[in-house]
């Protein structure tokens, strides 16, 4: 009988015929040429906002954010002197030894995906695998696994039926290249992370020095040992749970990565199309060729619309993507706004969701989720299956564009508005009404006898969305909408965004 290490050794390589034929088989090949020729699914294009969660070993401590498995590792860090006070030394009570706390007695995948069908979403994204190298799901390839370990249950498995079980397409995120580096402070001093290693171990390969991010060419490289392990728990994935689509976090445009990519993806999209399905990877920077994926800006976005369809992600807190006991809470209007404004420039918003360490999700966390889901019922029709217009929205506020541009809230203002295009139809809508009795659009400004509006056309009707049709009056300074008494909101703390459609005669 073989042994744990022959049996790792015997299964953490690809069946290499069963992948090569599939490639051979499908309409795509390794090559970035024939990549870049991929279509991204037409339900993505129509879906618009998703959710994903963080949830893991990490949400055990919940001390200050999901990088507490490195940063307990680095001396000088909140996290490591937290540890020592808390747990004790890393020596004797390491990274691992939260796995046995990691029971989750009250997770329930189908209220998880009955909320975030509450909350409007169209897809759900949860982690498969964080940097810390534990796997939440069944694998063959490590035994470090929630199915195995701690909760004893394939998390990524429940996940995908619940979420088909509420009509929500299914999909995951995949964080292990950054594995290669992530738990090397460990070695740096007398830790549990100096304990022998070998492929499959949790730790492993715990490389150092730690590289920066941008350095495509940081040394030491991946080697092809972790690359051929990277690309088997990838092709796993997919074969087990085959989501719809596959969020690769920032690490793979590492050159050292190039070539994997390109066979994971000819993989990925040839498999899943022989399953009558479309996918798509979503990646950072410029990690796959242009064409090949969907492109997501982490916490941010762009300034104007685009003329391909992208992703922004971000999280419910400012400071952290997994539960602690000290988030940063953004406000309900803060993402009705992130919402709206990628909406309106051909994004989707993936917003993030921290479970708690017990699997149950915070009432702070399911009231914004809630209020979400309360404000798309009454305007949904202007976000879900809209398309951009030819100018995306009007106001005084300048967004910064590009990653991580949502570390404080933006004043926005009742000049503020962003715009979408449906049926015919334009969809407007009012970045924050607070102390506003009367909107002006300017954009929707009638002819003054001399200048062109920006738009010229002709308005046969405005519906406040939620409500149904409301006066307005179209002059030379703007489109006038009046607000009703009942719909106004007091000056001061920012409104959530009142929609507006307009009728196009």
């Amino acid at each position: 009988m073989m042994d744990d290490k022959a049996m790792l050794d015997a299964t953490a390589m690809l069946d290499a015929c069963a992948f090569d034929a599939t490639i051979a088989a499908g309409p795509f090949d390794a090559s970035w040429t024939s990549l870049a020729a991929h279509t991204n699914p037409a339900w993505f294009a129509d879906a618009k906002f998703g959710i994903s969660t963080h949830w893991g070993l990490y949400t055990v401590p919940g001390y200050r954010n999901e990088w507490y498995s490195r940063n307990m590792y680095i001396e000088g860090y909140p996290e490591f002197e937290h540890h020592r006070a808390v747990y004790g030394d890393q020596r004797v009570f390491g990274y691992k030894d939260f796995i046995p706390m990691f029971t989750a007695p009250a997770f329930d995948a189908d209220a998880w995906c009955a909320l975030f069908a509450r909350a409007g979403a169209r897809y759900v994204m949860p982690v498969s695998e964080h940097h810390d190298g534990f796997q939440m799901y069944r694998s063959r390839l490590s035994h470090w696994n929630a199915a195995e370990m701690g909760p004893r249950r394939d998390v990524l498995g429940e996940l995908r039926a619940a979420a088909i079980a509420h009509g929500l397409h299914f999909t995951t995120s995949n964080h292990r290249a950054e594995h290669w580096w992530f738990m090397g402070h460990g070695r740096c001093f007398d830790s549990d992370v100096l304990e022998p290693m070998r492929r499959g171990d949790f730790y492993w390969p715990a490389m150092t020095p730690e590289p920066n991010e941008f350095d495509i060419d940081a040394r030491p490289a991946p080697t092809a040992e972790f690359l051929d392990d990277w690309l088997a728990r990838n092709v796993e994935i997919i074969d087990r749970y085959a989501p719809e689509l596959l969020y690769f976090d920032w690490w793979v445009q590492h050159r050292a990565f190039r070539p994997y990519l390109a066979s994971f993806a000819a993989y990925y999209y040839d498999h899943m199309a022989a399953l009558g399905l479309d996918a798509a990877i979503c990646y950072k920077y410029d990690a796959l060729a242009w064409g090949a994926g969907i492109v997501d800006v982490e916490r941010g976005g762009f300034a104007d619309a685009t003329p391909f369809v992208w992703q922004t992600d971000t999280a419910i807190a400012r400071n952290s993507w997994c539960h602690t006991d000290s988030l940063d809470y953004k406000t309900l209007p803060e993402l009705l706004v992130s919402l709206i404004d990628a909406v309106s420039k051909n994004g989707n918003l993936l917003l993030n969701v921290g479970p708690c360490a017990d699997g149950s999700i915070a009432e702070h966390d399911r009231a914004l989720l809630e209020g979400i889901g309360d404000w798309l019922a009454a305007n949904g029709d202007g976000i879900y299956g809209s398309r951009p217009w030819h100018i995306s929205g009007e106001g005084p506020t300048v967004l910064p564009s590009g990653m991580f541009a949502d570390q404080k809230p933006t004043a926005w203002t009742a000049d503020d508005w962003r715009f979408t295009a449906k049926g015919g139809d334009l969809y407007c809508y009012c970045l924050n009404p607070s102390g506003a009795d009367e909107l002006v659009c300017r954009t929707f400004a009638a002819f003054d006898g001399e200048h062109r509006p920006a738009f010229n056309g002709v308005i046969s009707g405005v519906d406040l969305l939620g409500d149904g049709p409301t006066p307005y009056e179209r002059r030379a300074d703007g489109l006038h909408l009046p607000i009703s008494e009942r719909r106004r909101r007091p000056a001061g703390e920012m409104a959530v965004p009142l929609g507006f459609r307009l009728r196009l005669g």
